[in-house]
C-alpha cells in the first residue's frame, strides 16, 4: 500500500511543507483547491468565519479515491484556530474507514494544536486512525527555513519509519 499527502494551501507555506513530506517520504501528493475566493481583506474575514462555523464550499477535486492509500497526511493552514473550508469538506468527502491518518497545520501565530485537534475529530468519526500530528508556525520563514523545519520534524517524529 501507498502512502499520499493531501494539503491545502492559500499562500504556499503549507505547500512547501507539504512538498518536503512528499520529496523526503518518497510518496503520492495531491493539492486541494479552494473554488471560493479567498483572497483579500473581505474574502479574508468571511474565510475565517466559514472556518468557525465549519461551512463547506466547492473544492477540486471535488472527490479523492482513497483505495490504494493505507497512510494519509492531511494538511492545513490554520485559520481561526481551525482547519480550512477546503480541508473540512475534504474530511467529509472522504472514506477514512481503516486508514492510517497523520494530520499538520501551518500557522503564523497560535492555534495550530487545536486545527489539528479538530481534524482529528473529524477523521477518527470517520474510522480513520490518527498516528501522529505535527504543527509548524511559518511566520516570516522564508522557503529554506521551511524546507529545514519540516525536515527536522520528519526526523524528530521518526516519519520515515512510516513510509513505504
Amino acid at each position: 500500500m501507498k502512502t499520499l499527502i493531501i494539503y491545502y494551501s492559500q499562500h504556499g507555506s503549507t505547500e512547501v511543507v507539504a512538498r518536503t513530506l512528499a520529496k523526503e517520504l518518497k510518496t503520492d501528493i495531491l493539492e486541494v483547491t479552494d473554488l471560493k475566493n479567498r483572497s483579500g481583506f473581505k474574502n479574508k474575514l468571511t474565510s475565517c468565519i466559514d472556518s468557525i462555523k465549519e461551512t463547506k464550499t466547492e473544492i477540486a477535486p471535488s472527490e479523492v479515491d482513497l483505495t490504494e492509500y493505507n497512510s494519509i497526511y492531511i494538511g492545513t493552514p490554520t485559520w481561526a484556530r481551525k482547519p480550512t473550508p477546503a480541508i473540512i469538506t475534504l474530511i467529509d468527502r472522504c472514506n477514512l474507514r481503516g486508514k492510517d491518518l497523520y494530520l499538520f497545520a501551518t500557522m503564523t501565530g497560535r492555534g495550530g494544536q487545536a486545527t489539528v485537534d479538530r481534524m482529528a475529530e473529524k477523521v477518527k468519526a470517520r474510522g480513520a486512525r490518527v498516528i501522529e500530528t505535527f504543527t509548524l508556525n511559518t511566520k516570516d520563514k522564508d522557503i529554506e527555513t521551511l524546507i529545514n523545519d519540516t525536515e527536522v520534524i520528519i526526523d524528530i517524529l521518526d516519519l520515515k519509519m512510516y513510509s513505504g
